[in-house]
């Protein structure tokens, strides 16, 4: 896979946006990041929920990781692109934008005593 096409397999993906974080591409929806492309545009990043993290890396543990410490821990997962295969791209993509898009919960503020 190459950065156009995950580029594409992103934007597609009803409301999401093209942006820039930290001098590289970035995918928005409502805001917030579900994607992005390395500066050099040779690996990406999904940021996924803990349990589909796991299974992509099962799946294929040289093509997906984890990022060290608390970005990994919090469901940043990088992808090798030369190496990725569209479906499963597509899918991890799908799974990053339904991530983002779901609603927090919100935060009580607590009162002073």
């Amino acid at each position: 896979m190459k950065a156009g096409e995950f580029r594409r397999l992103a934007l597609a993906l009803p409301g999401a946006v093209e942006g820039a974080h930290m001098g590289h591409a970035d995918f928005r929806t409502g805001g917030r990041i579900f994607a992005s492309l390395g500066p050099a545009e040779d690996w990406a990043m999904v940021k996924l929920p803990a349990d589909e993290q796991a299974a992509l890396i099962d799946s294929d543990p040289d093509v997906y990781s984890a990022f060290a410490g608390a970005w990994g821990r919090f469901g940043a997962t990088r992808i090798e692109l030369e190496a990725a295969r569209r479906p499963v791209v597509g899918k991890a993509l799908e799974a990053a934008f339904r991530n983002v898009s779901a609603p927090r919960p919100r935060r009580r503020k607590e009162k002073p005593t």
